[in-house]
């Protein structure tokens, strides 16, 4: 591999995107041959230096993308000190990797959630101006009908701002599916409770065009390379719109 920069390295070994690592660097959290670091842009030699981070020696990761159909009762976390099931207790023969869930779905909120050790596309998928679609389909308690549909691409004024579907329909009365690039907390239930409907079922059918066919609730599978390079190819924060 060569000599790279620390916060690339940090990077690599699934610790965090690079910004990030820059700031754990910072913060005296890495160790290179048992010297602590505070330069993010400091080269080190993967193959000859001994780097720690919290105490813990890392190495360089292949990247790994993972989707997972996450049941009912699973939390969106790495650990629980309660030891109730998080969604890496369901990742059975995955490829060894300090994996991590790419945002989060409530506990009881059921479908696709992507995992991967690559740092930079996480964080480049969580920021805002990837817009990345996210299609749900929600059940309520009482029936629904056209005018909800209506005021969900009209906008609905939440007090952290306005919330708009990008495509939203009734399967039936009870059954709304909508799709909306915006990754608020709890962003579909409080939409849908602000014109008086209380959510029975939340299931998050598709990540952009990626959908989680031929996964059951509970199993996972690799993204193929065709998903890996679409979301590659989402904008990047750092990014700047044409002018």
């Amino acid at each position: 591999m060569g000599p790279i920069r620390l916060v690339r390295f940090l990077a690599l070994a699934g610790v965090s995107s690079r910004r990030r690592a820059a700031e754990i660097i910072q913060n005296g959290q890495v160790s290179v041959n048992g010297e602590t670091m505070r330069e993010p842009w400091q080269y080190v030699d993967p193959e000859k230096d001994q780097i720690f981070y919290k105490g813990q020696r890392i190495y360089p990761e292949k990247p790994v993308y993972i989707l997972l159909n996450k049941p009912k009762n699973t939390l969106c976390t790495v650990k629980d000190m309660h030891g109730r099931q998080t969604v890496l207790d369901l990742l059975e023969g995955v490829t060894p990797a300090r994996l991590y869930p790419v945002g989060r779905l409530d506990r009881n909120t059921t479908g696709i959630l992507l995992l991967t050790n690559d740092g930079d596309l996480a964080e480049k998928l969580l920021h805002p101006r990837s817009k990345v679609p996210r299609t749900y389909r929600a059940t309520t308690i009482k029936p629904m009908n056209v005018e909800v549909v209506e005021r969900l691409l009209r906008g609905i004024p939440l007090p952290d701002g306005a919330a708009q579907a990008d495509e939203a329909y009734l399967e039936d009365p009870y059954t709304l599916v909508l799709t909306l690039h915006i990754g608020k907390k709890h962003i579909v239930r409080r939409m849908l409770e602000h014109l008086g409907y209380k959510v029975k079922s939340l299931d998050r059918i598709a990540f952009g065009p990626i959908n989680r066919k031929g996964v059951p609730r509970g199993q996972w599978r690799y993204l193929s390379p065709q998903e890996i390079a679409w979301l590659k190819m989402l904008p990047s924060p750092d990014a700047h719109p044409n002018r």
